[in-house]
């Protein structure tokens, strides 16, 4: 099992930047992927990036491509999603997850975090 806590949510202004962060505990971080996922409020959850246990492929939805960054820092094992230029359509919880590869990009990772609220204002 591994454990994830998400931090670094808040309020921001249109245009401005994010860094979120997910921090991991428990079995060796460095083995699973990891991707972030998004749910605003009536929708569906969405897949927004993902990254693979090197760090070395990474992966966007079209709706954050440009303008969001995903790394990982195994170390200290932690992902981060930078995200630039922020819209208020960018309003949600966003939740870090992590499995094997076939599972979160298929939606379905088995490990999640608890989430940080992200809320863009016009």
């Amino acid at each position: 099992q591994v454990q994830l806590v998400e931090s670094g949510g808040g309020l921001v202004q249109a245009g401005g930047s994010l860094r979120l962060s997910c921090t991991a505990s428990g079995r060796t971080f460095s083995r699973y992927e990891t991707g972030w996922f998004r749910q605003a409020p009536g929708k569906e959850r969405e897949f927004v990036a993902g990254i693979s246990r090197s760090g070395g492929s990474k992966y966007y939805a079209d709706s954050v491509k440009g303008r969001g960054t995903i790394s990982r820092d195994n170390a200290k094992n932690t992902v981060y999603l930078q995200m630039n230029s922020l819209k208020p359509e960018d309003t949600a919880i966003y939740y870090c997850a992590a499995d094997d590869a076939f599972l979160v990009l298929r939606g379905t990772p088995r490990y999640w975090g608890q989430g940080t609220q992200v809320t863009v204002s016009s």
